[in-house]
């Protein structure tokens, strides 16, 4: 049985797949032949807010065929203690499968384990290996292609956005830098574990230099509430503006996983600028996540 739990898990031969069937089923969207999902019910467990993730999830999975049922931790007796090995083996024997939004990475291996239904990470702490793929295939279709180019992360390099970026460029063929305060850059041992063409420096204007994509998340993710003015303070500058785009390759892509921040980790006027990348990257989360359920089902 096939889960999605992590790039760090996942091969690059698979992510290939996964980003060419993305591009035949948004290529066939509303026009499907096929519904694989089809007297099929899928939960998605939800402990952590969400409103791309959830409508993307929702919509793909009823365009396959199936049904979805939503839950959050207040729905059901994980958010009242109950192991998720005891929830998974409940809902092992009722679901098809199961999308997972939460905090602990191993609560999403612990549920595929003990569900013994296919799995799906659609965040947690440690990674976001959906996001990723919809950005591959964004950049796949705005630049042509993903492989040879220069994508820089600016931010929170610790972040669950930048790991997966991590995981990404270590399997597959592409330069990443990411620039980063050094209180917020990945451990030397994460970099060395993943190899991979990957820079580390807090030089932002040297990370941004002949790029093809300047990326960046929000400075305070979910979980960081309490760390928010430090975070603010250290991270105050590493923003995408039109004099760091000024750097980048001719042409280079602005993008951001959103929800955005305007006037901290992005301007405005970029948001403004590139909006047709951004929510063009955010529409792509549906085509993606509906290409992961096909993939795995196969």
């Amino acid at each position: 049985m096939k889960h999605l739990l992590s790039l760090e898990s996942l091969s690059g031969s698979d992510m290939a797949e996964i980003l060419a069937l993305t591009q035949t089923l948004k290529a066939t969207r509303g026009h499907h032949t096929e519904h694989p999902l089809r007297h099929q019910c899928w939960g998605m467990i939800f402990s952590k807010s969400s409103t791309r993730t959830r409508v993307s999830f929702e919509v793909g999975i009823r365009e396959l065929g199936g049904d979805v049922l939503f839950l959050s931790a207040n729905d059901i007796q994980l958010g009242r203690g109950e192991p998720i090995k005891d929830t998974a083996r409940v809902m092992g024997r009722m679901l098809h499968g199961a999308v997972i939004r939460t905090f602990a990475q191993s609560d999403v291996e612990d549920f595929a384990r003990y569900s013994n239904i296919p799995t799906i990470n659609a965040l947690t702490d440690d990674e976001h290996p959906c996001q990723i793929l919809a950005d591959l295939f964004t950049i796949q279709e705005k630049l042509g292609t993903y492989e040879g180019k220069t994508i820089t992360f600016i931010g929170d390099g610790m972040s669950n956005v930048a790991r997966s970026w991590i995981w990404a460029s270590s399997k597959l063929n592409f330069t990443l830098r990411i620039a980063s305060p050094k209180p917020f850059q990945p451990s030397p041992e994460l970099i060395a574990r993943a190899g991979g063409d990957i820079l580390v420096t807090d030089d932002l204007a040297a990370a941004a230099s002949g790029a093809d994509v300047l990326y960046t998340d929000v400075w305070v993710s979910m979980g960081t509430e309490k760390q928010t003015e430090y975070r603010l303070a250290q991270l105050a500058g590493f923003q995408i503006n039109s004099t760091l785009l000024e750097k980048a390759a001719p042409g280079a892509l602005a993008m951001h996983c959103l929800p955005a921040y305007r006037g901290k980790e992005i301007t405005d006027e970029v948001m403004e600028s590139h909006a047709d990348t951004i929510f063009t990257e955010a529409e792509n989360r549906l085509h993606v996540q509906k290409a992961i359920i096909t993939w795995l089902l196969k």
